[in-house]
């Protein structure tokens, strides 16, 4: 995350906690002629049902404790054409959070479980030590061994105890929340923290702060040191602190940017640094994640270097994590008595009373009055919707997204409203309309929602301190390797600019090392052809550039062609292709060859001309 924009970050990322239930399984839809429908929910009230779905031709509702042959039974009357179960639907992705309020129980984020950091334990007696610089951790929240966490005051910043802005907390919460019963858990639950605080909410620090800082990681014994910030350009005071931390056997983890570009941000662009990109839970990248090549300089000085570039990626999409105590929102939301997840916007706060739908809100409407507006998302901003729902009367308003998944958003710095409003999800756009009354409420609370690379790199730090304890006496550069060699590849076939080698597999490292040992072999892109050979050749003709591939090895009847991580072609296994390319520039190229529609690839080749 660049210096400057961190503080702009923190406040633009911080959305609310959802509160959700378990679906039940006693709730039915009753298929009714829609003339006599109103007999019909007169007889299912008298049978002690709550009604939940008043829709065209059909209603929904809960039988407490009775199963379908009961209901059917119960509901033997000639207006009735259908009794089945109301199945239940949820969000679709690979990976979720734990349903549950982290401030009353125990929630696991979603990237624990896409890291495999669940199933693998952490030793706490392999004398691990995470260094975190960042914006200092805030004593105030209680989910952590305060007894394992020291760190270095500052004459500019303060105390490293008290927080700079919520960001060096929820970073520390990633790598080490304990395992408690309560809110959430880090990658390495309650390993040993050293906190170096160099920003404060200005969110300005220098190079020469980071130099300073890794001076202080290493007095203090610290094994890695992890860095969500980042700017632009080098500085070989800082470039050799982080090198010397390295070679001492430590390992350096940051963060590659949140620009969505192909900028080269430091420290992360320094080879002794492990750069880290963010993915979602789907293991998308996060179109916010930069994306720097691997090679540098100009004309025929160009050089590859796979330390300079994204090497993993990890969860940094909707991350849920510790806060300075209250300094999160929280939001609870029911439709007709039935919790709907929910993500708090602006306004702490309570609502309730009858729905009225709103549409898109684009005006003020006087049947909002007095009532919970259900409002859907597009064509005006959050804040003009929610403004015409208060000058409508009403008491609190649910923006319903417009496309799968739960809707994220705040009104905007410049909000003059007062009511409570919160996003829903589309999956549960039919739910809202339909019901008769709902209630919000949003309070604070000590855990909340940040995206970033920023998010992604602790959880890369603290994977690698969970592998490390159970491999301690590896240095840092080999488990650096070892998580590449085990990553699971995403995006193009092999290693690429987006992903590096992959998302990081905690399970898939402890195994990798407990075969291999700690020397393994170095690492191997994931996964690859080790019989493929690429050989390039260049030629210019009409003023175009032609770079004649030839390739063997590959055992189809197709071979995929890359240029610089994209697909060019899809081409007959034949062993030679002739790419051309209209540029005049000289340029540098990297190319491999796959297996059709396989990650089973040759080693990148690069050509400049």
């Amino acid at each position: 995350m660049k210096l400057s924009l961190l503080s702009s970050a923190m406040l633009a990322l911080t959305v609310g906690v959802s509160a959700s239930s378990q679906a039940a399984d006693d709730r039915y839809v009753i298929q009714v002629d829609q003339q006599k429908k109103g007999i019909v929910k007169a007889l299912a009230k008298q049978l002690g049902a709550q009604i939940h779905v008043d829709g065209d031709g059909f209603i929904a509702a809960t039988f407490s404790g009775k199963d379908l042959a009961q209901v059917k039974g119960l509901l033997n009357n000639p207006h009735v054409k259908l009794v089945e179960l109301d199945q239940p639907r949820h969000l679709m992705s690979v990976y979720a959070d734990d349903s549950g309020n982290p401030m009353t129980q125990q929630v696991t984020p979603y990237a624990v479980y896409q890291s495999q950091a669940n199933q693998v334990s952490f030793n706490p007696n392999a004398g691990i030590k995470v260094c975190i610089i960042d914006s200092g951790l805030d004593r105030s929240n209680t989910d952590f061994d305060w007894n394992k966490i020291t760190g270095n005051n500052d004459s500019g910043t303060g105390n490293w105890d008290d927080h700079g802005g919520p960001h060096g907390t929820h970073v520390a919460g990633t790598i080490a929340a304990s395992d408690n019963g309560f809110g959430v858990v880090g990658m390495a639950p309650d390993v040993d923290l050293h906190i170096i605080k160099v920003f404060n909410e200005a969110g300005w620090g220098y190079s020469s702060d980071l130099a300073h800082a890794a001076n202080l990681c290493s007095n203090a014994g610290a094994n890695i040191i992890s860095m969500s910030l980042g700017g632009g350009g080098s500085n070989s005071t800082e470039s050799n602190a982080f090198q010397a931390f390295t070679d001492a056997g430590g390992l350096v983890v940051a963060a590659a940017g949140n620009d969505g570009n192909n900028v080269r941000s430091y420290p992360a662009g320094y080879p002794s640094v492990m750069m880290i990109g963010a993915n979602d839970a789907n293991n998308n990248i996060a179109d916010f994640s930069q994306f720097p090549s691997c090679s540098s300089g100009k004309g025929r000085r160009v050089t590859t270097d796979e330390t300079i570039c994204v090497e993993v990626t990890a969860g940094g999409v909707d991350t849920l994590s510790t806060y300075p105590a209250d300094m999160a929102t929280a939001s609870s939301l029911t439709a007709d008595n039935a919790f709907i997840a929910s993500s708090s916007m602006e306004n702490s706060g309570n609502a309730s009373g009858s729905t009225y739908y709103m549409g898109t809100a684009e005006a003020v409407d006087s049947g909002a009055n007095g009532n919970v507006c259900i409002i859907d998302r597009g064509v005006i901003s959050f804040y003009d919707k929610v403004a015409n729902c208060e000058a409508s009367g009403g008491v609190g308003a649910v923006i319903i997204n417009n496309e799968p998944g739960m809707l994220y958003g705040t009104l905007g710095d410049a909000n003059a409203t007062s009511i409570p409003a919160v996003g829903a999800a589309f999956e549960d756009r039919a739910t809202l309309i339909a019901a008769s009354a709902a209630a919000i409420n949003i309070g604070t609370s000590d855990f909340g929602f940040m995206s970033g690379t920023s998010m992604a790199t602790p959880a890369v730090s603290g994977i690698a301190a969970l592998v490390w304890s159970q491999h301690s006496e590896c240095t840092g550069t080999e488990i650096r390797d070892a998580l590449k060699a085990t990553a699971q590849d995403a995006g193009a076939p092999g290693k690429d600019d987006y992903f590096g080698y992959g998302i990081v597999k905690a399970a898939a490292a402890h195994a990798y090392l407990t075969t291999n040992g700690c020397n393994g072999g170095g690492v191997t892109p994931p996964p690859t052809g080790g019989d493929i050979t690429l050989s390039l050749n260049g030629v210019k003709s009409k003023g175009s550039k032609i770079i004649n591939l030839t390739f063997a090895g590959l055992s189809g009847s197709n071979v995929d062609v890359y240029r610089n991580g994209t697909k060019v072609t899809t081409t007959a296994n034949d062993g030679a292709y002739a790419d051309s390319i209209s540029s005049k520039s000289t340029l540098n190229y990297t190319y491999k060859v796959c297996e059709a529609g396989t990650a089973t690839c040759s080693a990148d080749k690069s050509i400049t001309f």
